[in-house]
Protein backbone atom coordinates (compact mmCIF):
# COMPACT_ATOMS: atom_id res chain seq x y z
CA UNK A 1 0.00 0.00 0.00
CA UNK A 2 0.87 3.27 -0.64
CA UNK A 3 1.07 6.44 1.62
CA UNK A 4 -0.64 8.64 -0.63
CA UNK A 5 -3.88 5.93 -1.34
CA UNK A 6 -4.97 6.62 2.24
CA UNK A 7 -5.74 10.07 2.05
CA UNK A 8 -6.68 9.49 -0.68
CA UNK A 9 -9.50 7.77 0.02
CA UNK A 10 -10.78 9.94 3.00
CA UNK A 11 -10.18 12.95 0.94
CA UNK A 12 -12.20 12.12 -1.59
CA UNK A 13 -15.07 10.45 1.26
CA UNK A 14 -14.72 14.20 2.63
CA UNK A 15 -15.07 16.23 -1.11
CA UNK A 16 -18.26 14.03 -2.03
CA UNK A 17 -16.24 12.45 -4.99
CA UNK A 18 -16.47 9.05 -6.37
CA UNK A 19 -12.97 8.00 -8.33
CA UNK A 20 -12.65 5.34 -11.02
CA UNK A 21 -9.08 4.39 -13.01
CA UNK A 22 -8.56 3.00 -16.59
CA UNK A 23 -5.04 1.24 -16.24
CA UNK A 24 -2.57 0.26 -18.95
CA UNK A 25 0.66 -0.90 -18.26
CA UNK A 26 -0.33 -0.78 -14.11
CA UNK A 27 -2.55 -3.79 -14.91
CA UNK A 28 -4.92 -2.93 -11.70
CA UNK A 29 -1.98 -1.58 -9.42
CA UNK A 30 -3.73 1.82 -8.78
CA UNK A 31 -7.17 0.40 -8.16
CA UNK A 32 -5.71 -2.06 -6.36
CA UNK A 33 -3.73 0.79 -4.03
CA UNK A 34 -7.14 2.74 -3.37
CA UNK A 35 -9.32 -1.05 -2.87
CA UNK A 36 -6.34 -1.93 0.11
CA UNK A 37 -7.95 0.98 2.17
CA UNK A 38 -10.66 0.26 4.39
CA UNK A 39 -13.84 2.14 3.45
CA UNK A 40 -12.60 2.57 -0.46
CA UNK A 41 -16.23 1.55 -1.30
CA UNK A 42 -17.83 4.55 -0.32
CA UNK A 43 -15.48 6.45 -3.09
CA UNK A 44 -14.28 4.17 -5.64
CA UNK A 45 -16.37 3.24 -8.32
CA UNK A 46 -14.60 0.94 -11.02
CA UNK A 47 -11.43 0.17 -12.21
CA UNK A 48 -10.92 -0.68 -16.33
CA UNK A 49 -8.03 -2.86 -17.19
CA UNK A 50 -7.50 -2.23 -20.50
CA UNK A 51 -3.98 -3.79 -21.33
CA UNK A 52 -4.54 -4.60 -25.20
CA UNK A 53 -5.64 -2.03 -27.65
CA UNK A 54 -8.78 -3.62 -28.47
CA UNK A 55 -9.54 -3.71 -24.62
CA UNK A 56 -8.96 0.37 -24.89
CA UNK A 57 -11.48 0.36 -27.83
CA UNK A 58 -14.07 -2.01 -26.27
CA UNK A 59 -14.23 -1.22 -23.21
CA UNK A 60 -12.94 2.75 -22.79
CA UNK A 61 -14.02 3.89 -26.71
CA UNK A 62 -10.76 4.90 -27.32
CA UNK A 63 -10.55 5.38 -31.22
CA UNK A 64 -8.96 3.22 -33.28
CA UNK A 65 -7.35 6.78 -35.56
CA UNK A 66 -6.37 7.73 -32.33
CA UNK A 67 -4.35 4.90 -31.57
CA UNK A 68 -3.05 4.66 -35.20
CA UNK A 69 -1.94 8.09 -35.34
CA UNK A 70 -0.66 8.46 -32.00
CA UNK A 71 0.21 4.93 -30.41
CA UNK A 72 -1.16 3.34 -27.25
CA UNK A 73 1.40 5.18 -25.33
CA UNK A 74 0.56 8.72 -26.16
CA UNK A 75 -1.17 11.84 -24.37
CA UNK A 76 -3.60 11.37 -26.73
CA UNK A 77 -4.92 7.78 -25.82
CA UNK A 78 -4.38 8.59 -22.51
CA UNK A 79 -7.13 11.49 -22.40
CA UNK A 80 -9.23 9.27 -24.59
CA UNK A 81 -8.80 6.58 -21.87
CA UNK A 82 -9.54 8.76 -18.91
CA UNK A 83 -12.48 10.31 -20.50
CA UNK A 84 -14.00 6.81 -21.40
CA UNK A 85 -13.53 5.52 -17.86
CA UNK A 86 -15.47 8.72 -16.68
CA UNK A 87 -18.11 8.22 -19.47
CA UNK A 88 -18.88 4.52 -18.49
CA UNK A 89 -18.83 4.35 -14.81
CA UNK A 90 -20.33 6.65 -11.44
CA UNK A 91 -17.15 8.44 -11.24
CA UNK A 92 -16.78 11.85 -10.79
CA UNK A 93 -12.84 11.41 -10.99
CA UNK A 94 -10.81 9.02 -13.22
CA UNK A 95 -7.34 8.62 -13.88
CA UNK A 96 -5.91 6.67 -16.57
CA UNK A 97 -2.11 5.56 -17.39
CA UNK A 98 -0.40 4.02 -20.43
CA UNK A 99 3.08 3.43 -20.71
CA UNK A 100 6.16 0.92 -21.29
CA UNK A 101 7.39 -0.55 -18.49
CA UNK A 102 9.93 -2.66 -19.84
CA UNK A 103 12.14 -4.03 -20.54
CA UNK A 104 12.28 -2.90 -23.89
CA UNK A 105 11.08 0.37 -25.47
CA UNK A 106 12.47 2.12 -28.29
CA UNK A 107 14.17 5.69 -29.78
CA UNK A 108 10.81 7.06 -29.59
CA UNK A 109 9.85 5.72 -26.93
CA UNK A 110 11.96 4.29 -24.80
CA UNK A 111 11.45 2.24 -21.71
CA UNK A 112 9.86 4.14 -18.34
CA UNK A 113 7.99 6.88 -20.63
CA UNK A 114 4.27 6.65 -18.76
CA UNK A 115 1.20 8.66 -19.99
CA UNK A 116 -1.65 9.95 -17.67
CA UNK A 117 -4.78 11.25 -17.97
CA UNK A 118 -6.89 12.84 -15.41
CA UNK A 119 -10.74 13.24 -15.96
CA UNK A 120 -13.01 15.47 -13.94
CA UNK A 121 -16.68 16.10 -14.38
CA UNK A 122 -17.29 19.26 -15.43
CA UNK A 123 -13.46 20.01 -16.25
CA UNK A 124 -10.98 19.93 -19.33
CA UNK A 125 -9.19 16.51 -19.08
CA UNK A 126 -5.48 16.74 -18.71
CA UNK A 127 -2.64 15.10 -19.18
CA UNK A 128 1.44 14.72 -19.03
CA UNK A 129 3.94 12.35 -19.58
CA UNK A 130 6.60 11.23 -17.03
CA UNK A 131 9.71 9.79 -18.16
CA UNK A 132 10.57 7.61 -15.11
CA UNK A 133 13.90 5.86 -17.15
CA UNK A 134 14.70 2.31 -17.25
CA UNK A 135 14.47 2.00 -13.81
CA UNK A 136 13.29 -1.66 -14.25
CA UNK A 137 9.34 -2.79 -14.67
CA UNK A 138 8.71 -3.14 -11.29
CA UNK A 139 9.79 0.03 -9.92
CA UNK A 140 8.62 2.07 -13.07
CA UNK A 141 4.91 0.32 -12.51
CA UNK A 142 5.33 1.43 -9.04
CA UNK A 143 6.18 4.57 -9.80
CA UNK A 144 3.14 4.67 -12.20
CA UNK A 145 0.94 3.59 -9.62
CA UNK A 146 2.25 6.45 -7.15
CA UNK A 147 2.23 9.40 -9.23
CA UNK A 148 -1.34 8.64 -10.50
CA UNK A 149 -2.41 8.55 -7.02
CA UNK A 150 -0.94 11.66 -6.22
CA UNK A 151 -2.56 13.20 -9.08
CA UNK A 152 -5.82 12.20 -8.10
CA UNK A 153 -5.12 13.70 -4.73
CA UNK A 154 -4.34 16.83 -6.09
CA UNK A 155 -7.55 16.78 -8.20
CA UNK A 156 -9.65 16.73 -4.97
CA UNK A 157 -9.48 20.18 -4.21
CA UNK A 158 -9.40 21.57 -8.31
CA UNK A 159 -12.49 23.73 -8.36
CA UNK A 160 -15.72 22.11 -10.11
CA UNK A 161 -16.13 24.25 -13.26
Amino acid sequence: MTETAEPLVSGARAAGLVISTAESCTGGMISAAITDIPGSSAVFDRGFVTYSNAAKQAMLGVRGETLDTHGAVSEEVAAEMAAGALARSEADLAVAVTGIAGPGGSEFKPEGRVCFGLARRGAETRTETVEFGALGRDRVRAATRDHALALLLGALGAPRT
